[in-house]
């Protein structure tokens, strides 16, 4: 297939895991890709993976200020969106009685006010039809222990895909959300828990999986790119839970 000949895609957290799956998907079918991260070796690491037009810019996911230098980035390049995935987030578990302030601002800046205000910057360099993919998590569904701040960020993300979907609406945007379950990404390492406890972690999850193993990106992203094509036209503001099953149980 080559539903995204013609069109230029931006990526946020792009350079591994489900976002770089995605913009590689993307670049496949035919996209002009740009992707964001905080880290410049991996933006420079994975660009030539997605094609000789890709562009790769460092940004902050979590920072208000950000989202504006990213869409004037754009504008400055006469660039304008078919189709964003808003894919970069963090995810750190802990219980009720560790979480700090530093740890609820980490989290609510990354995986909400980022995705808020970059949605906000980003809305006058949308073409009509455009489509917005927020990436959430099953969390948001599941009263899984230490995972409380992440998992009232996800439902966050949720929420504003409704009521975003109902004010891009009639700029021709729609706005939905992807939630994943378990998938093999290096986002797993980044929980704050040292080996053995991750490893505890890993297989105490995937027991919960009914397919029996954790995703993979590509799968995710097959989905985020459905969401993204005209054949979704009408899915508006609401949430694909790709998980294995592991909601269902």
């Amino acid at each position: 297939m080559n539903r995204f000949a013609n069109k230029t895609i931006l990526v946020t957290g792009g350079s591994s895991g489900i976002g770089l799956a995605a913009a590689q998907a993307y670049a496949a079918e035919g996209a002009r890709v740009v992707i964001t991260a905080r880290d410049q070796a991996a933006l420079d690491q994975v660009r030539p993976s997605l094609g000789d037009r890709a562009i790769a810019i460092r940004n902050d996911a979590g920072s208000a200020a950000s989202a504006k230098a990213l869409a004037q980035a754009l504008a400055e390049q006469g660039i304008k969106l078919d189709a964003v995935f808003l894919n970069a987030g963090v995810a750190k578990f802990a219980p009720l009685d560790a979480v700090d302030e530093a740890l609820w601002d980490l989290t609510f800046d990354t995986n909400v006010k980022g995705p808020y205000f970059q949605i906000q910057a980003l809305a006058p360099l949308l073409n009509r039809g455009a489509s917005i993919v927020i990436n959430g998590s099953i969390n948001a569904h599941l009263g899984m222990p230490s995972s409380s701040v992440y998992a009232a960020s996800k439902a966050a993300v949720i929420s504003l895909a409704r009521t975003l979907s109902a004010e891009l609406l009639p700029a021709g945007v729609r706005v939905n959300v992807v939630s994943p379950g378990p998938v093999e990404t290096p986002l797993y390492g980044k929980l704050g828990l040292d080996q053995a406890a991750l490893e505890a972690t890993a297989a105490q999850i995937q027991s919960q999986v009914p397919l029996g193993r954790f995703g993979k990106p590509a799968e995710i992203a097959s989905t985020v790119l459905h969401l993204s094509s005209p054949e979704s036209a009408f899915i508006v503001g609401t949430e694909i839970i790709v998980d294995g099953g592991m909601s269902q149980l």
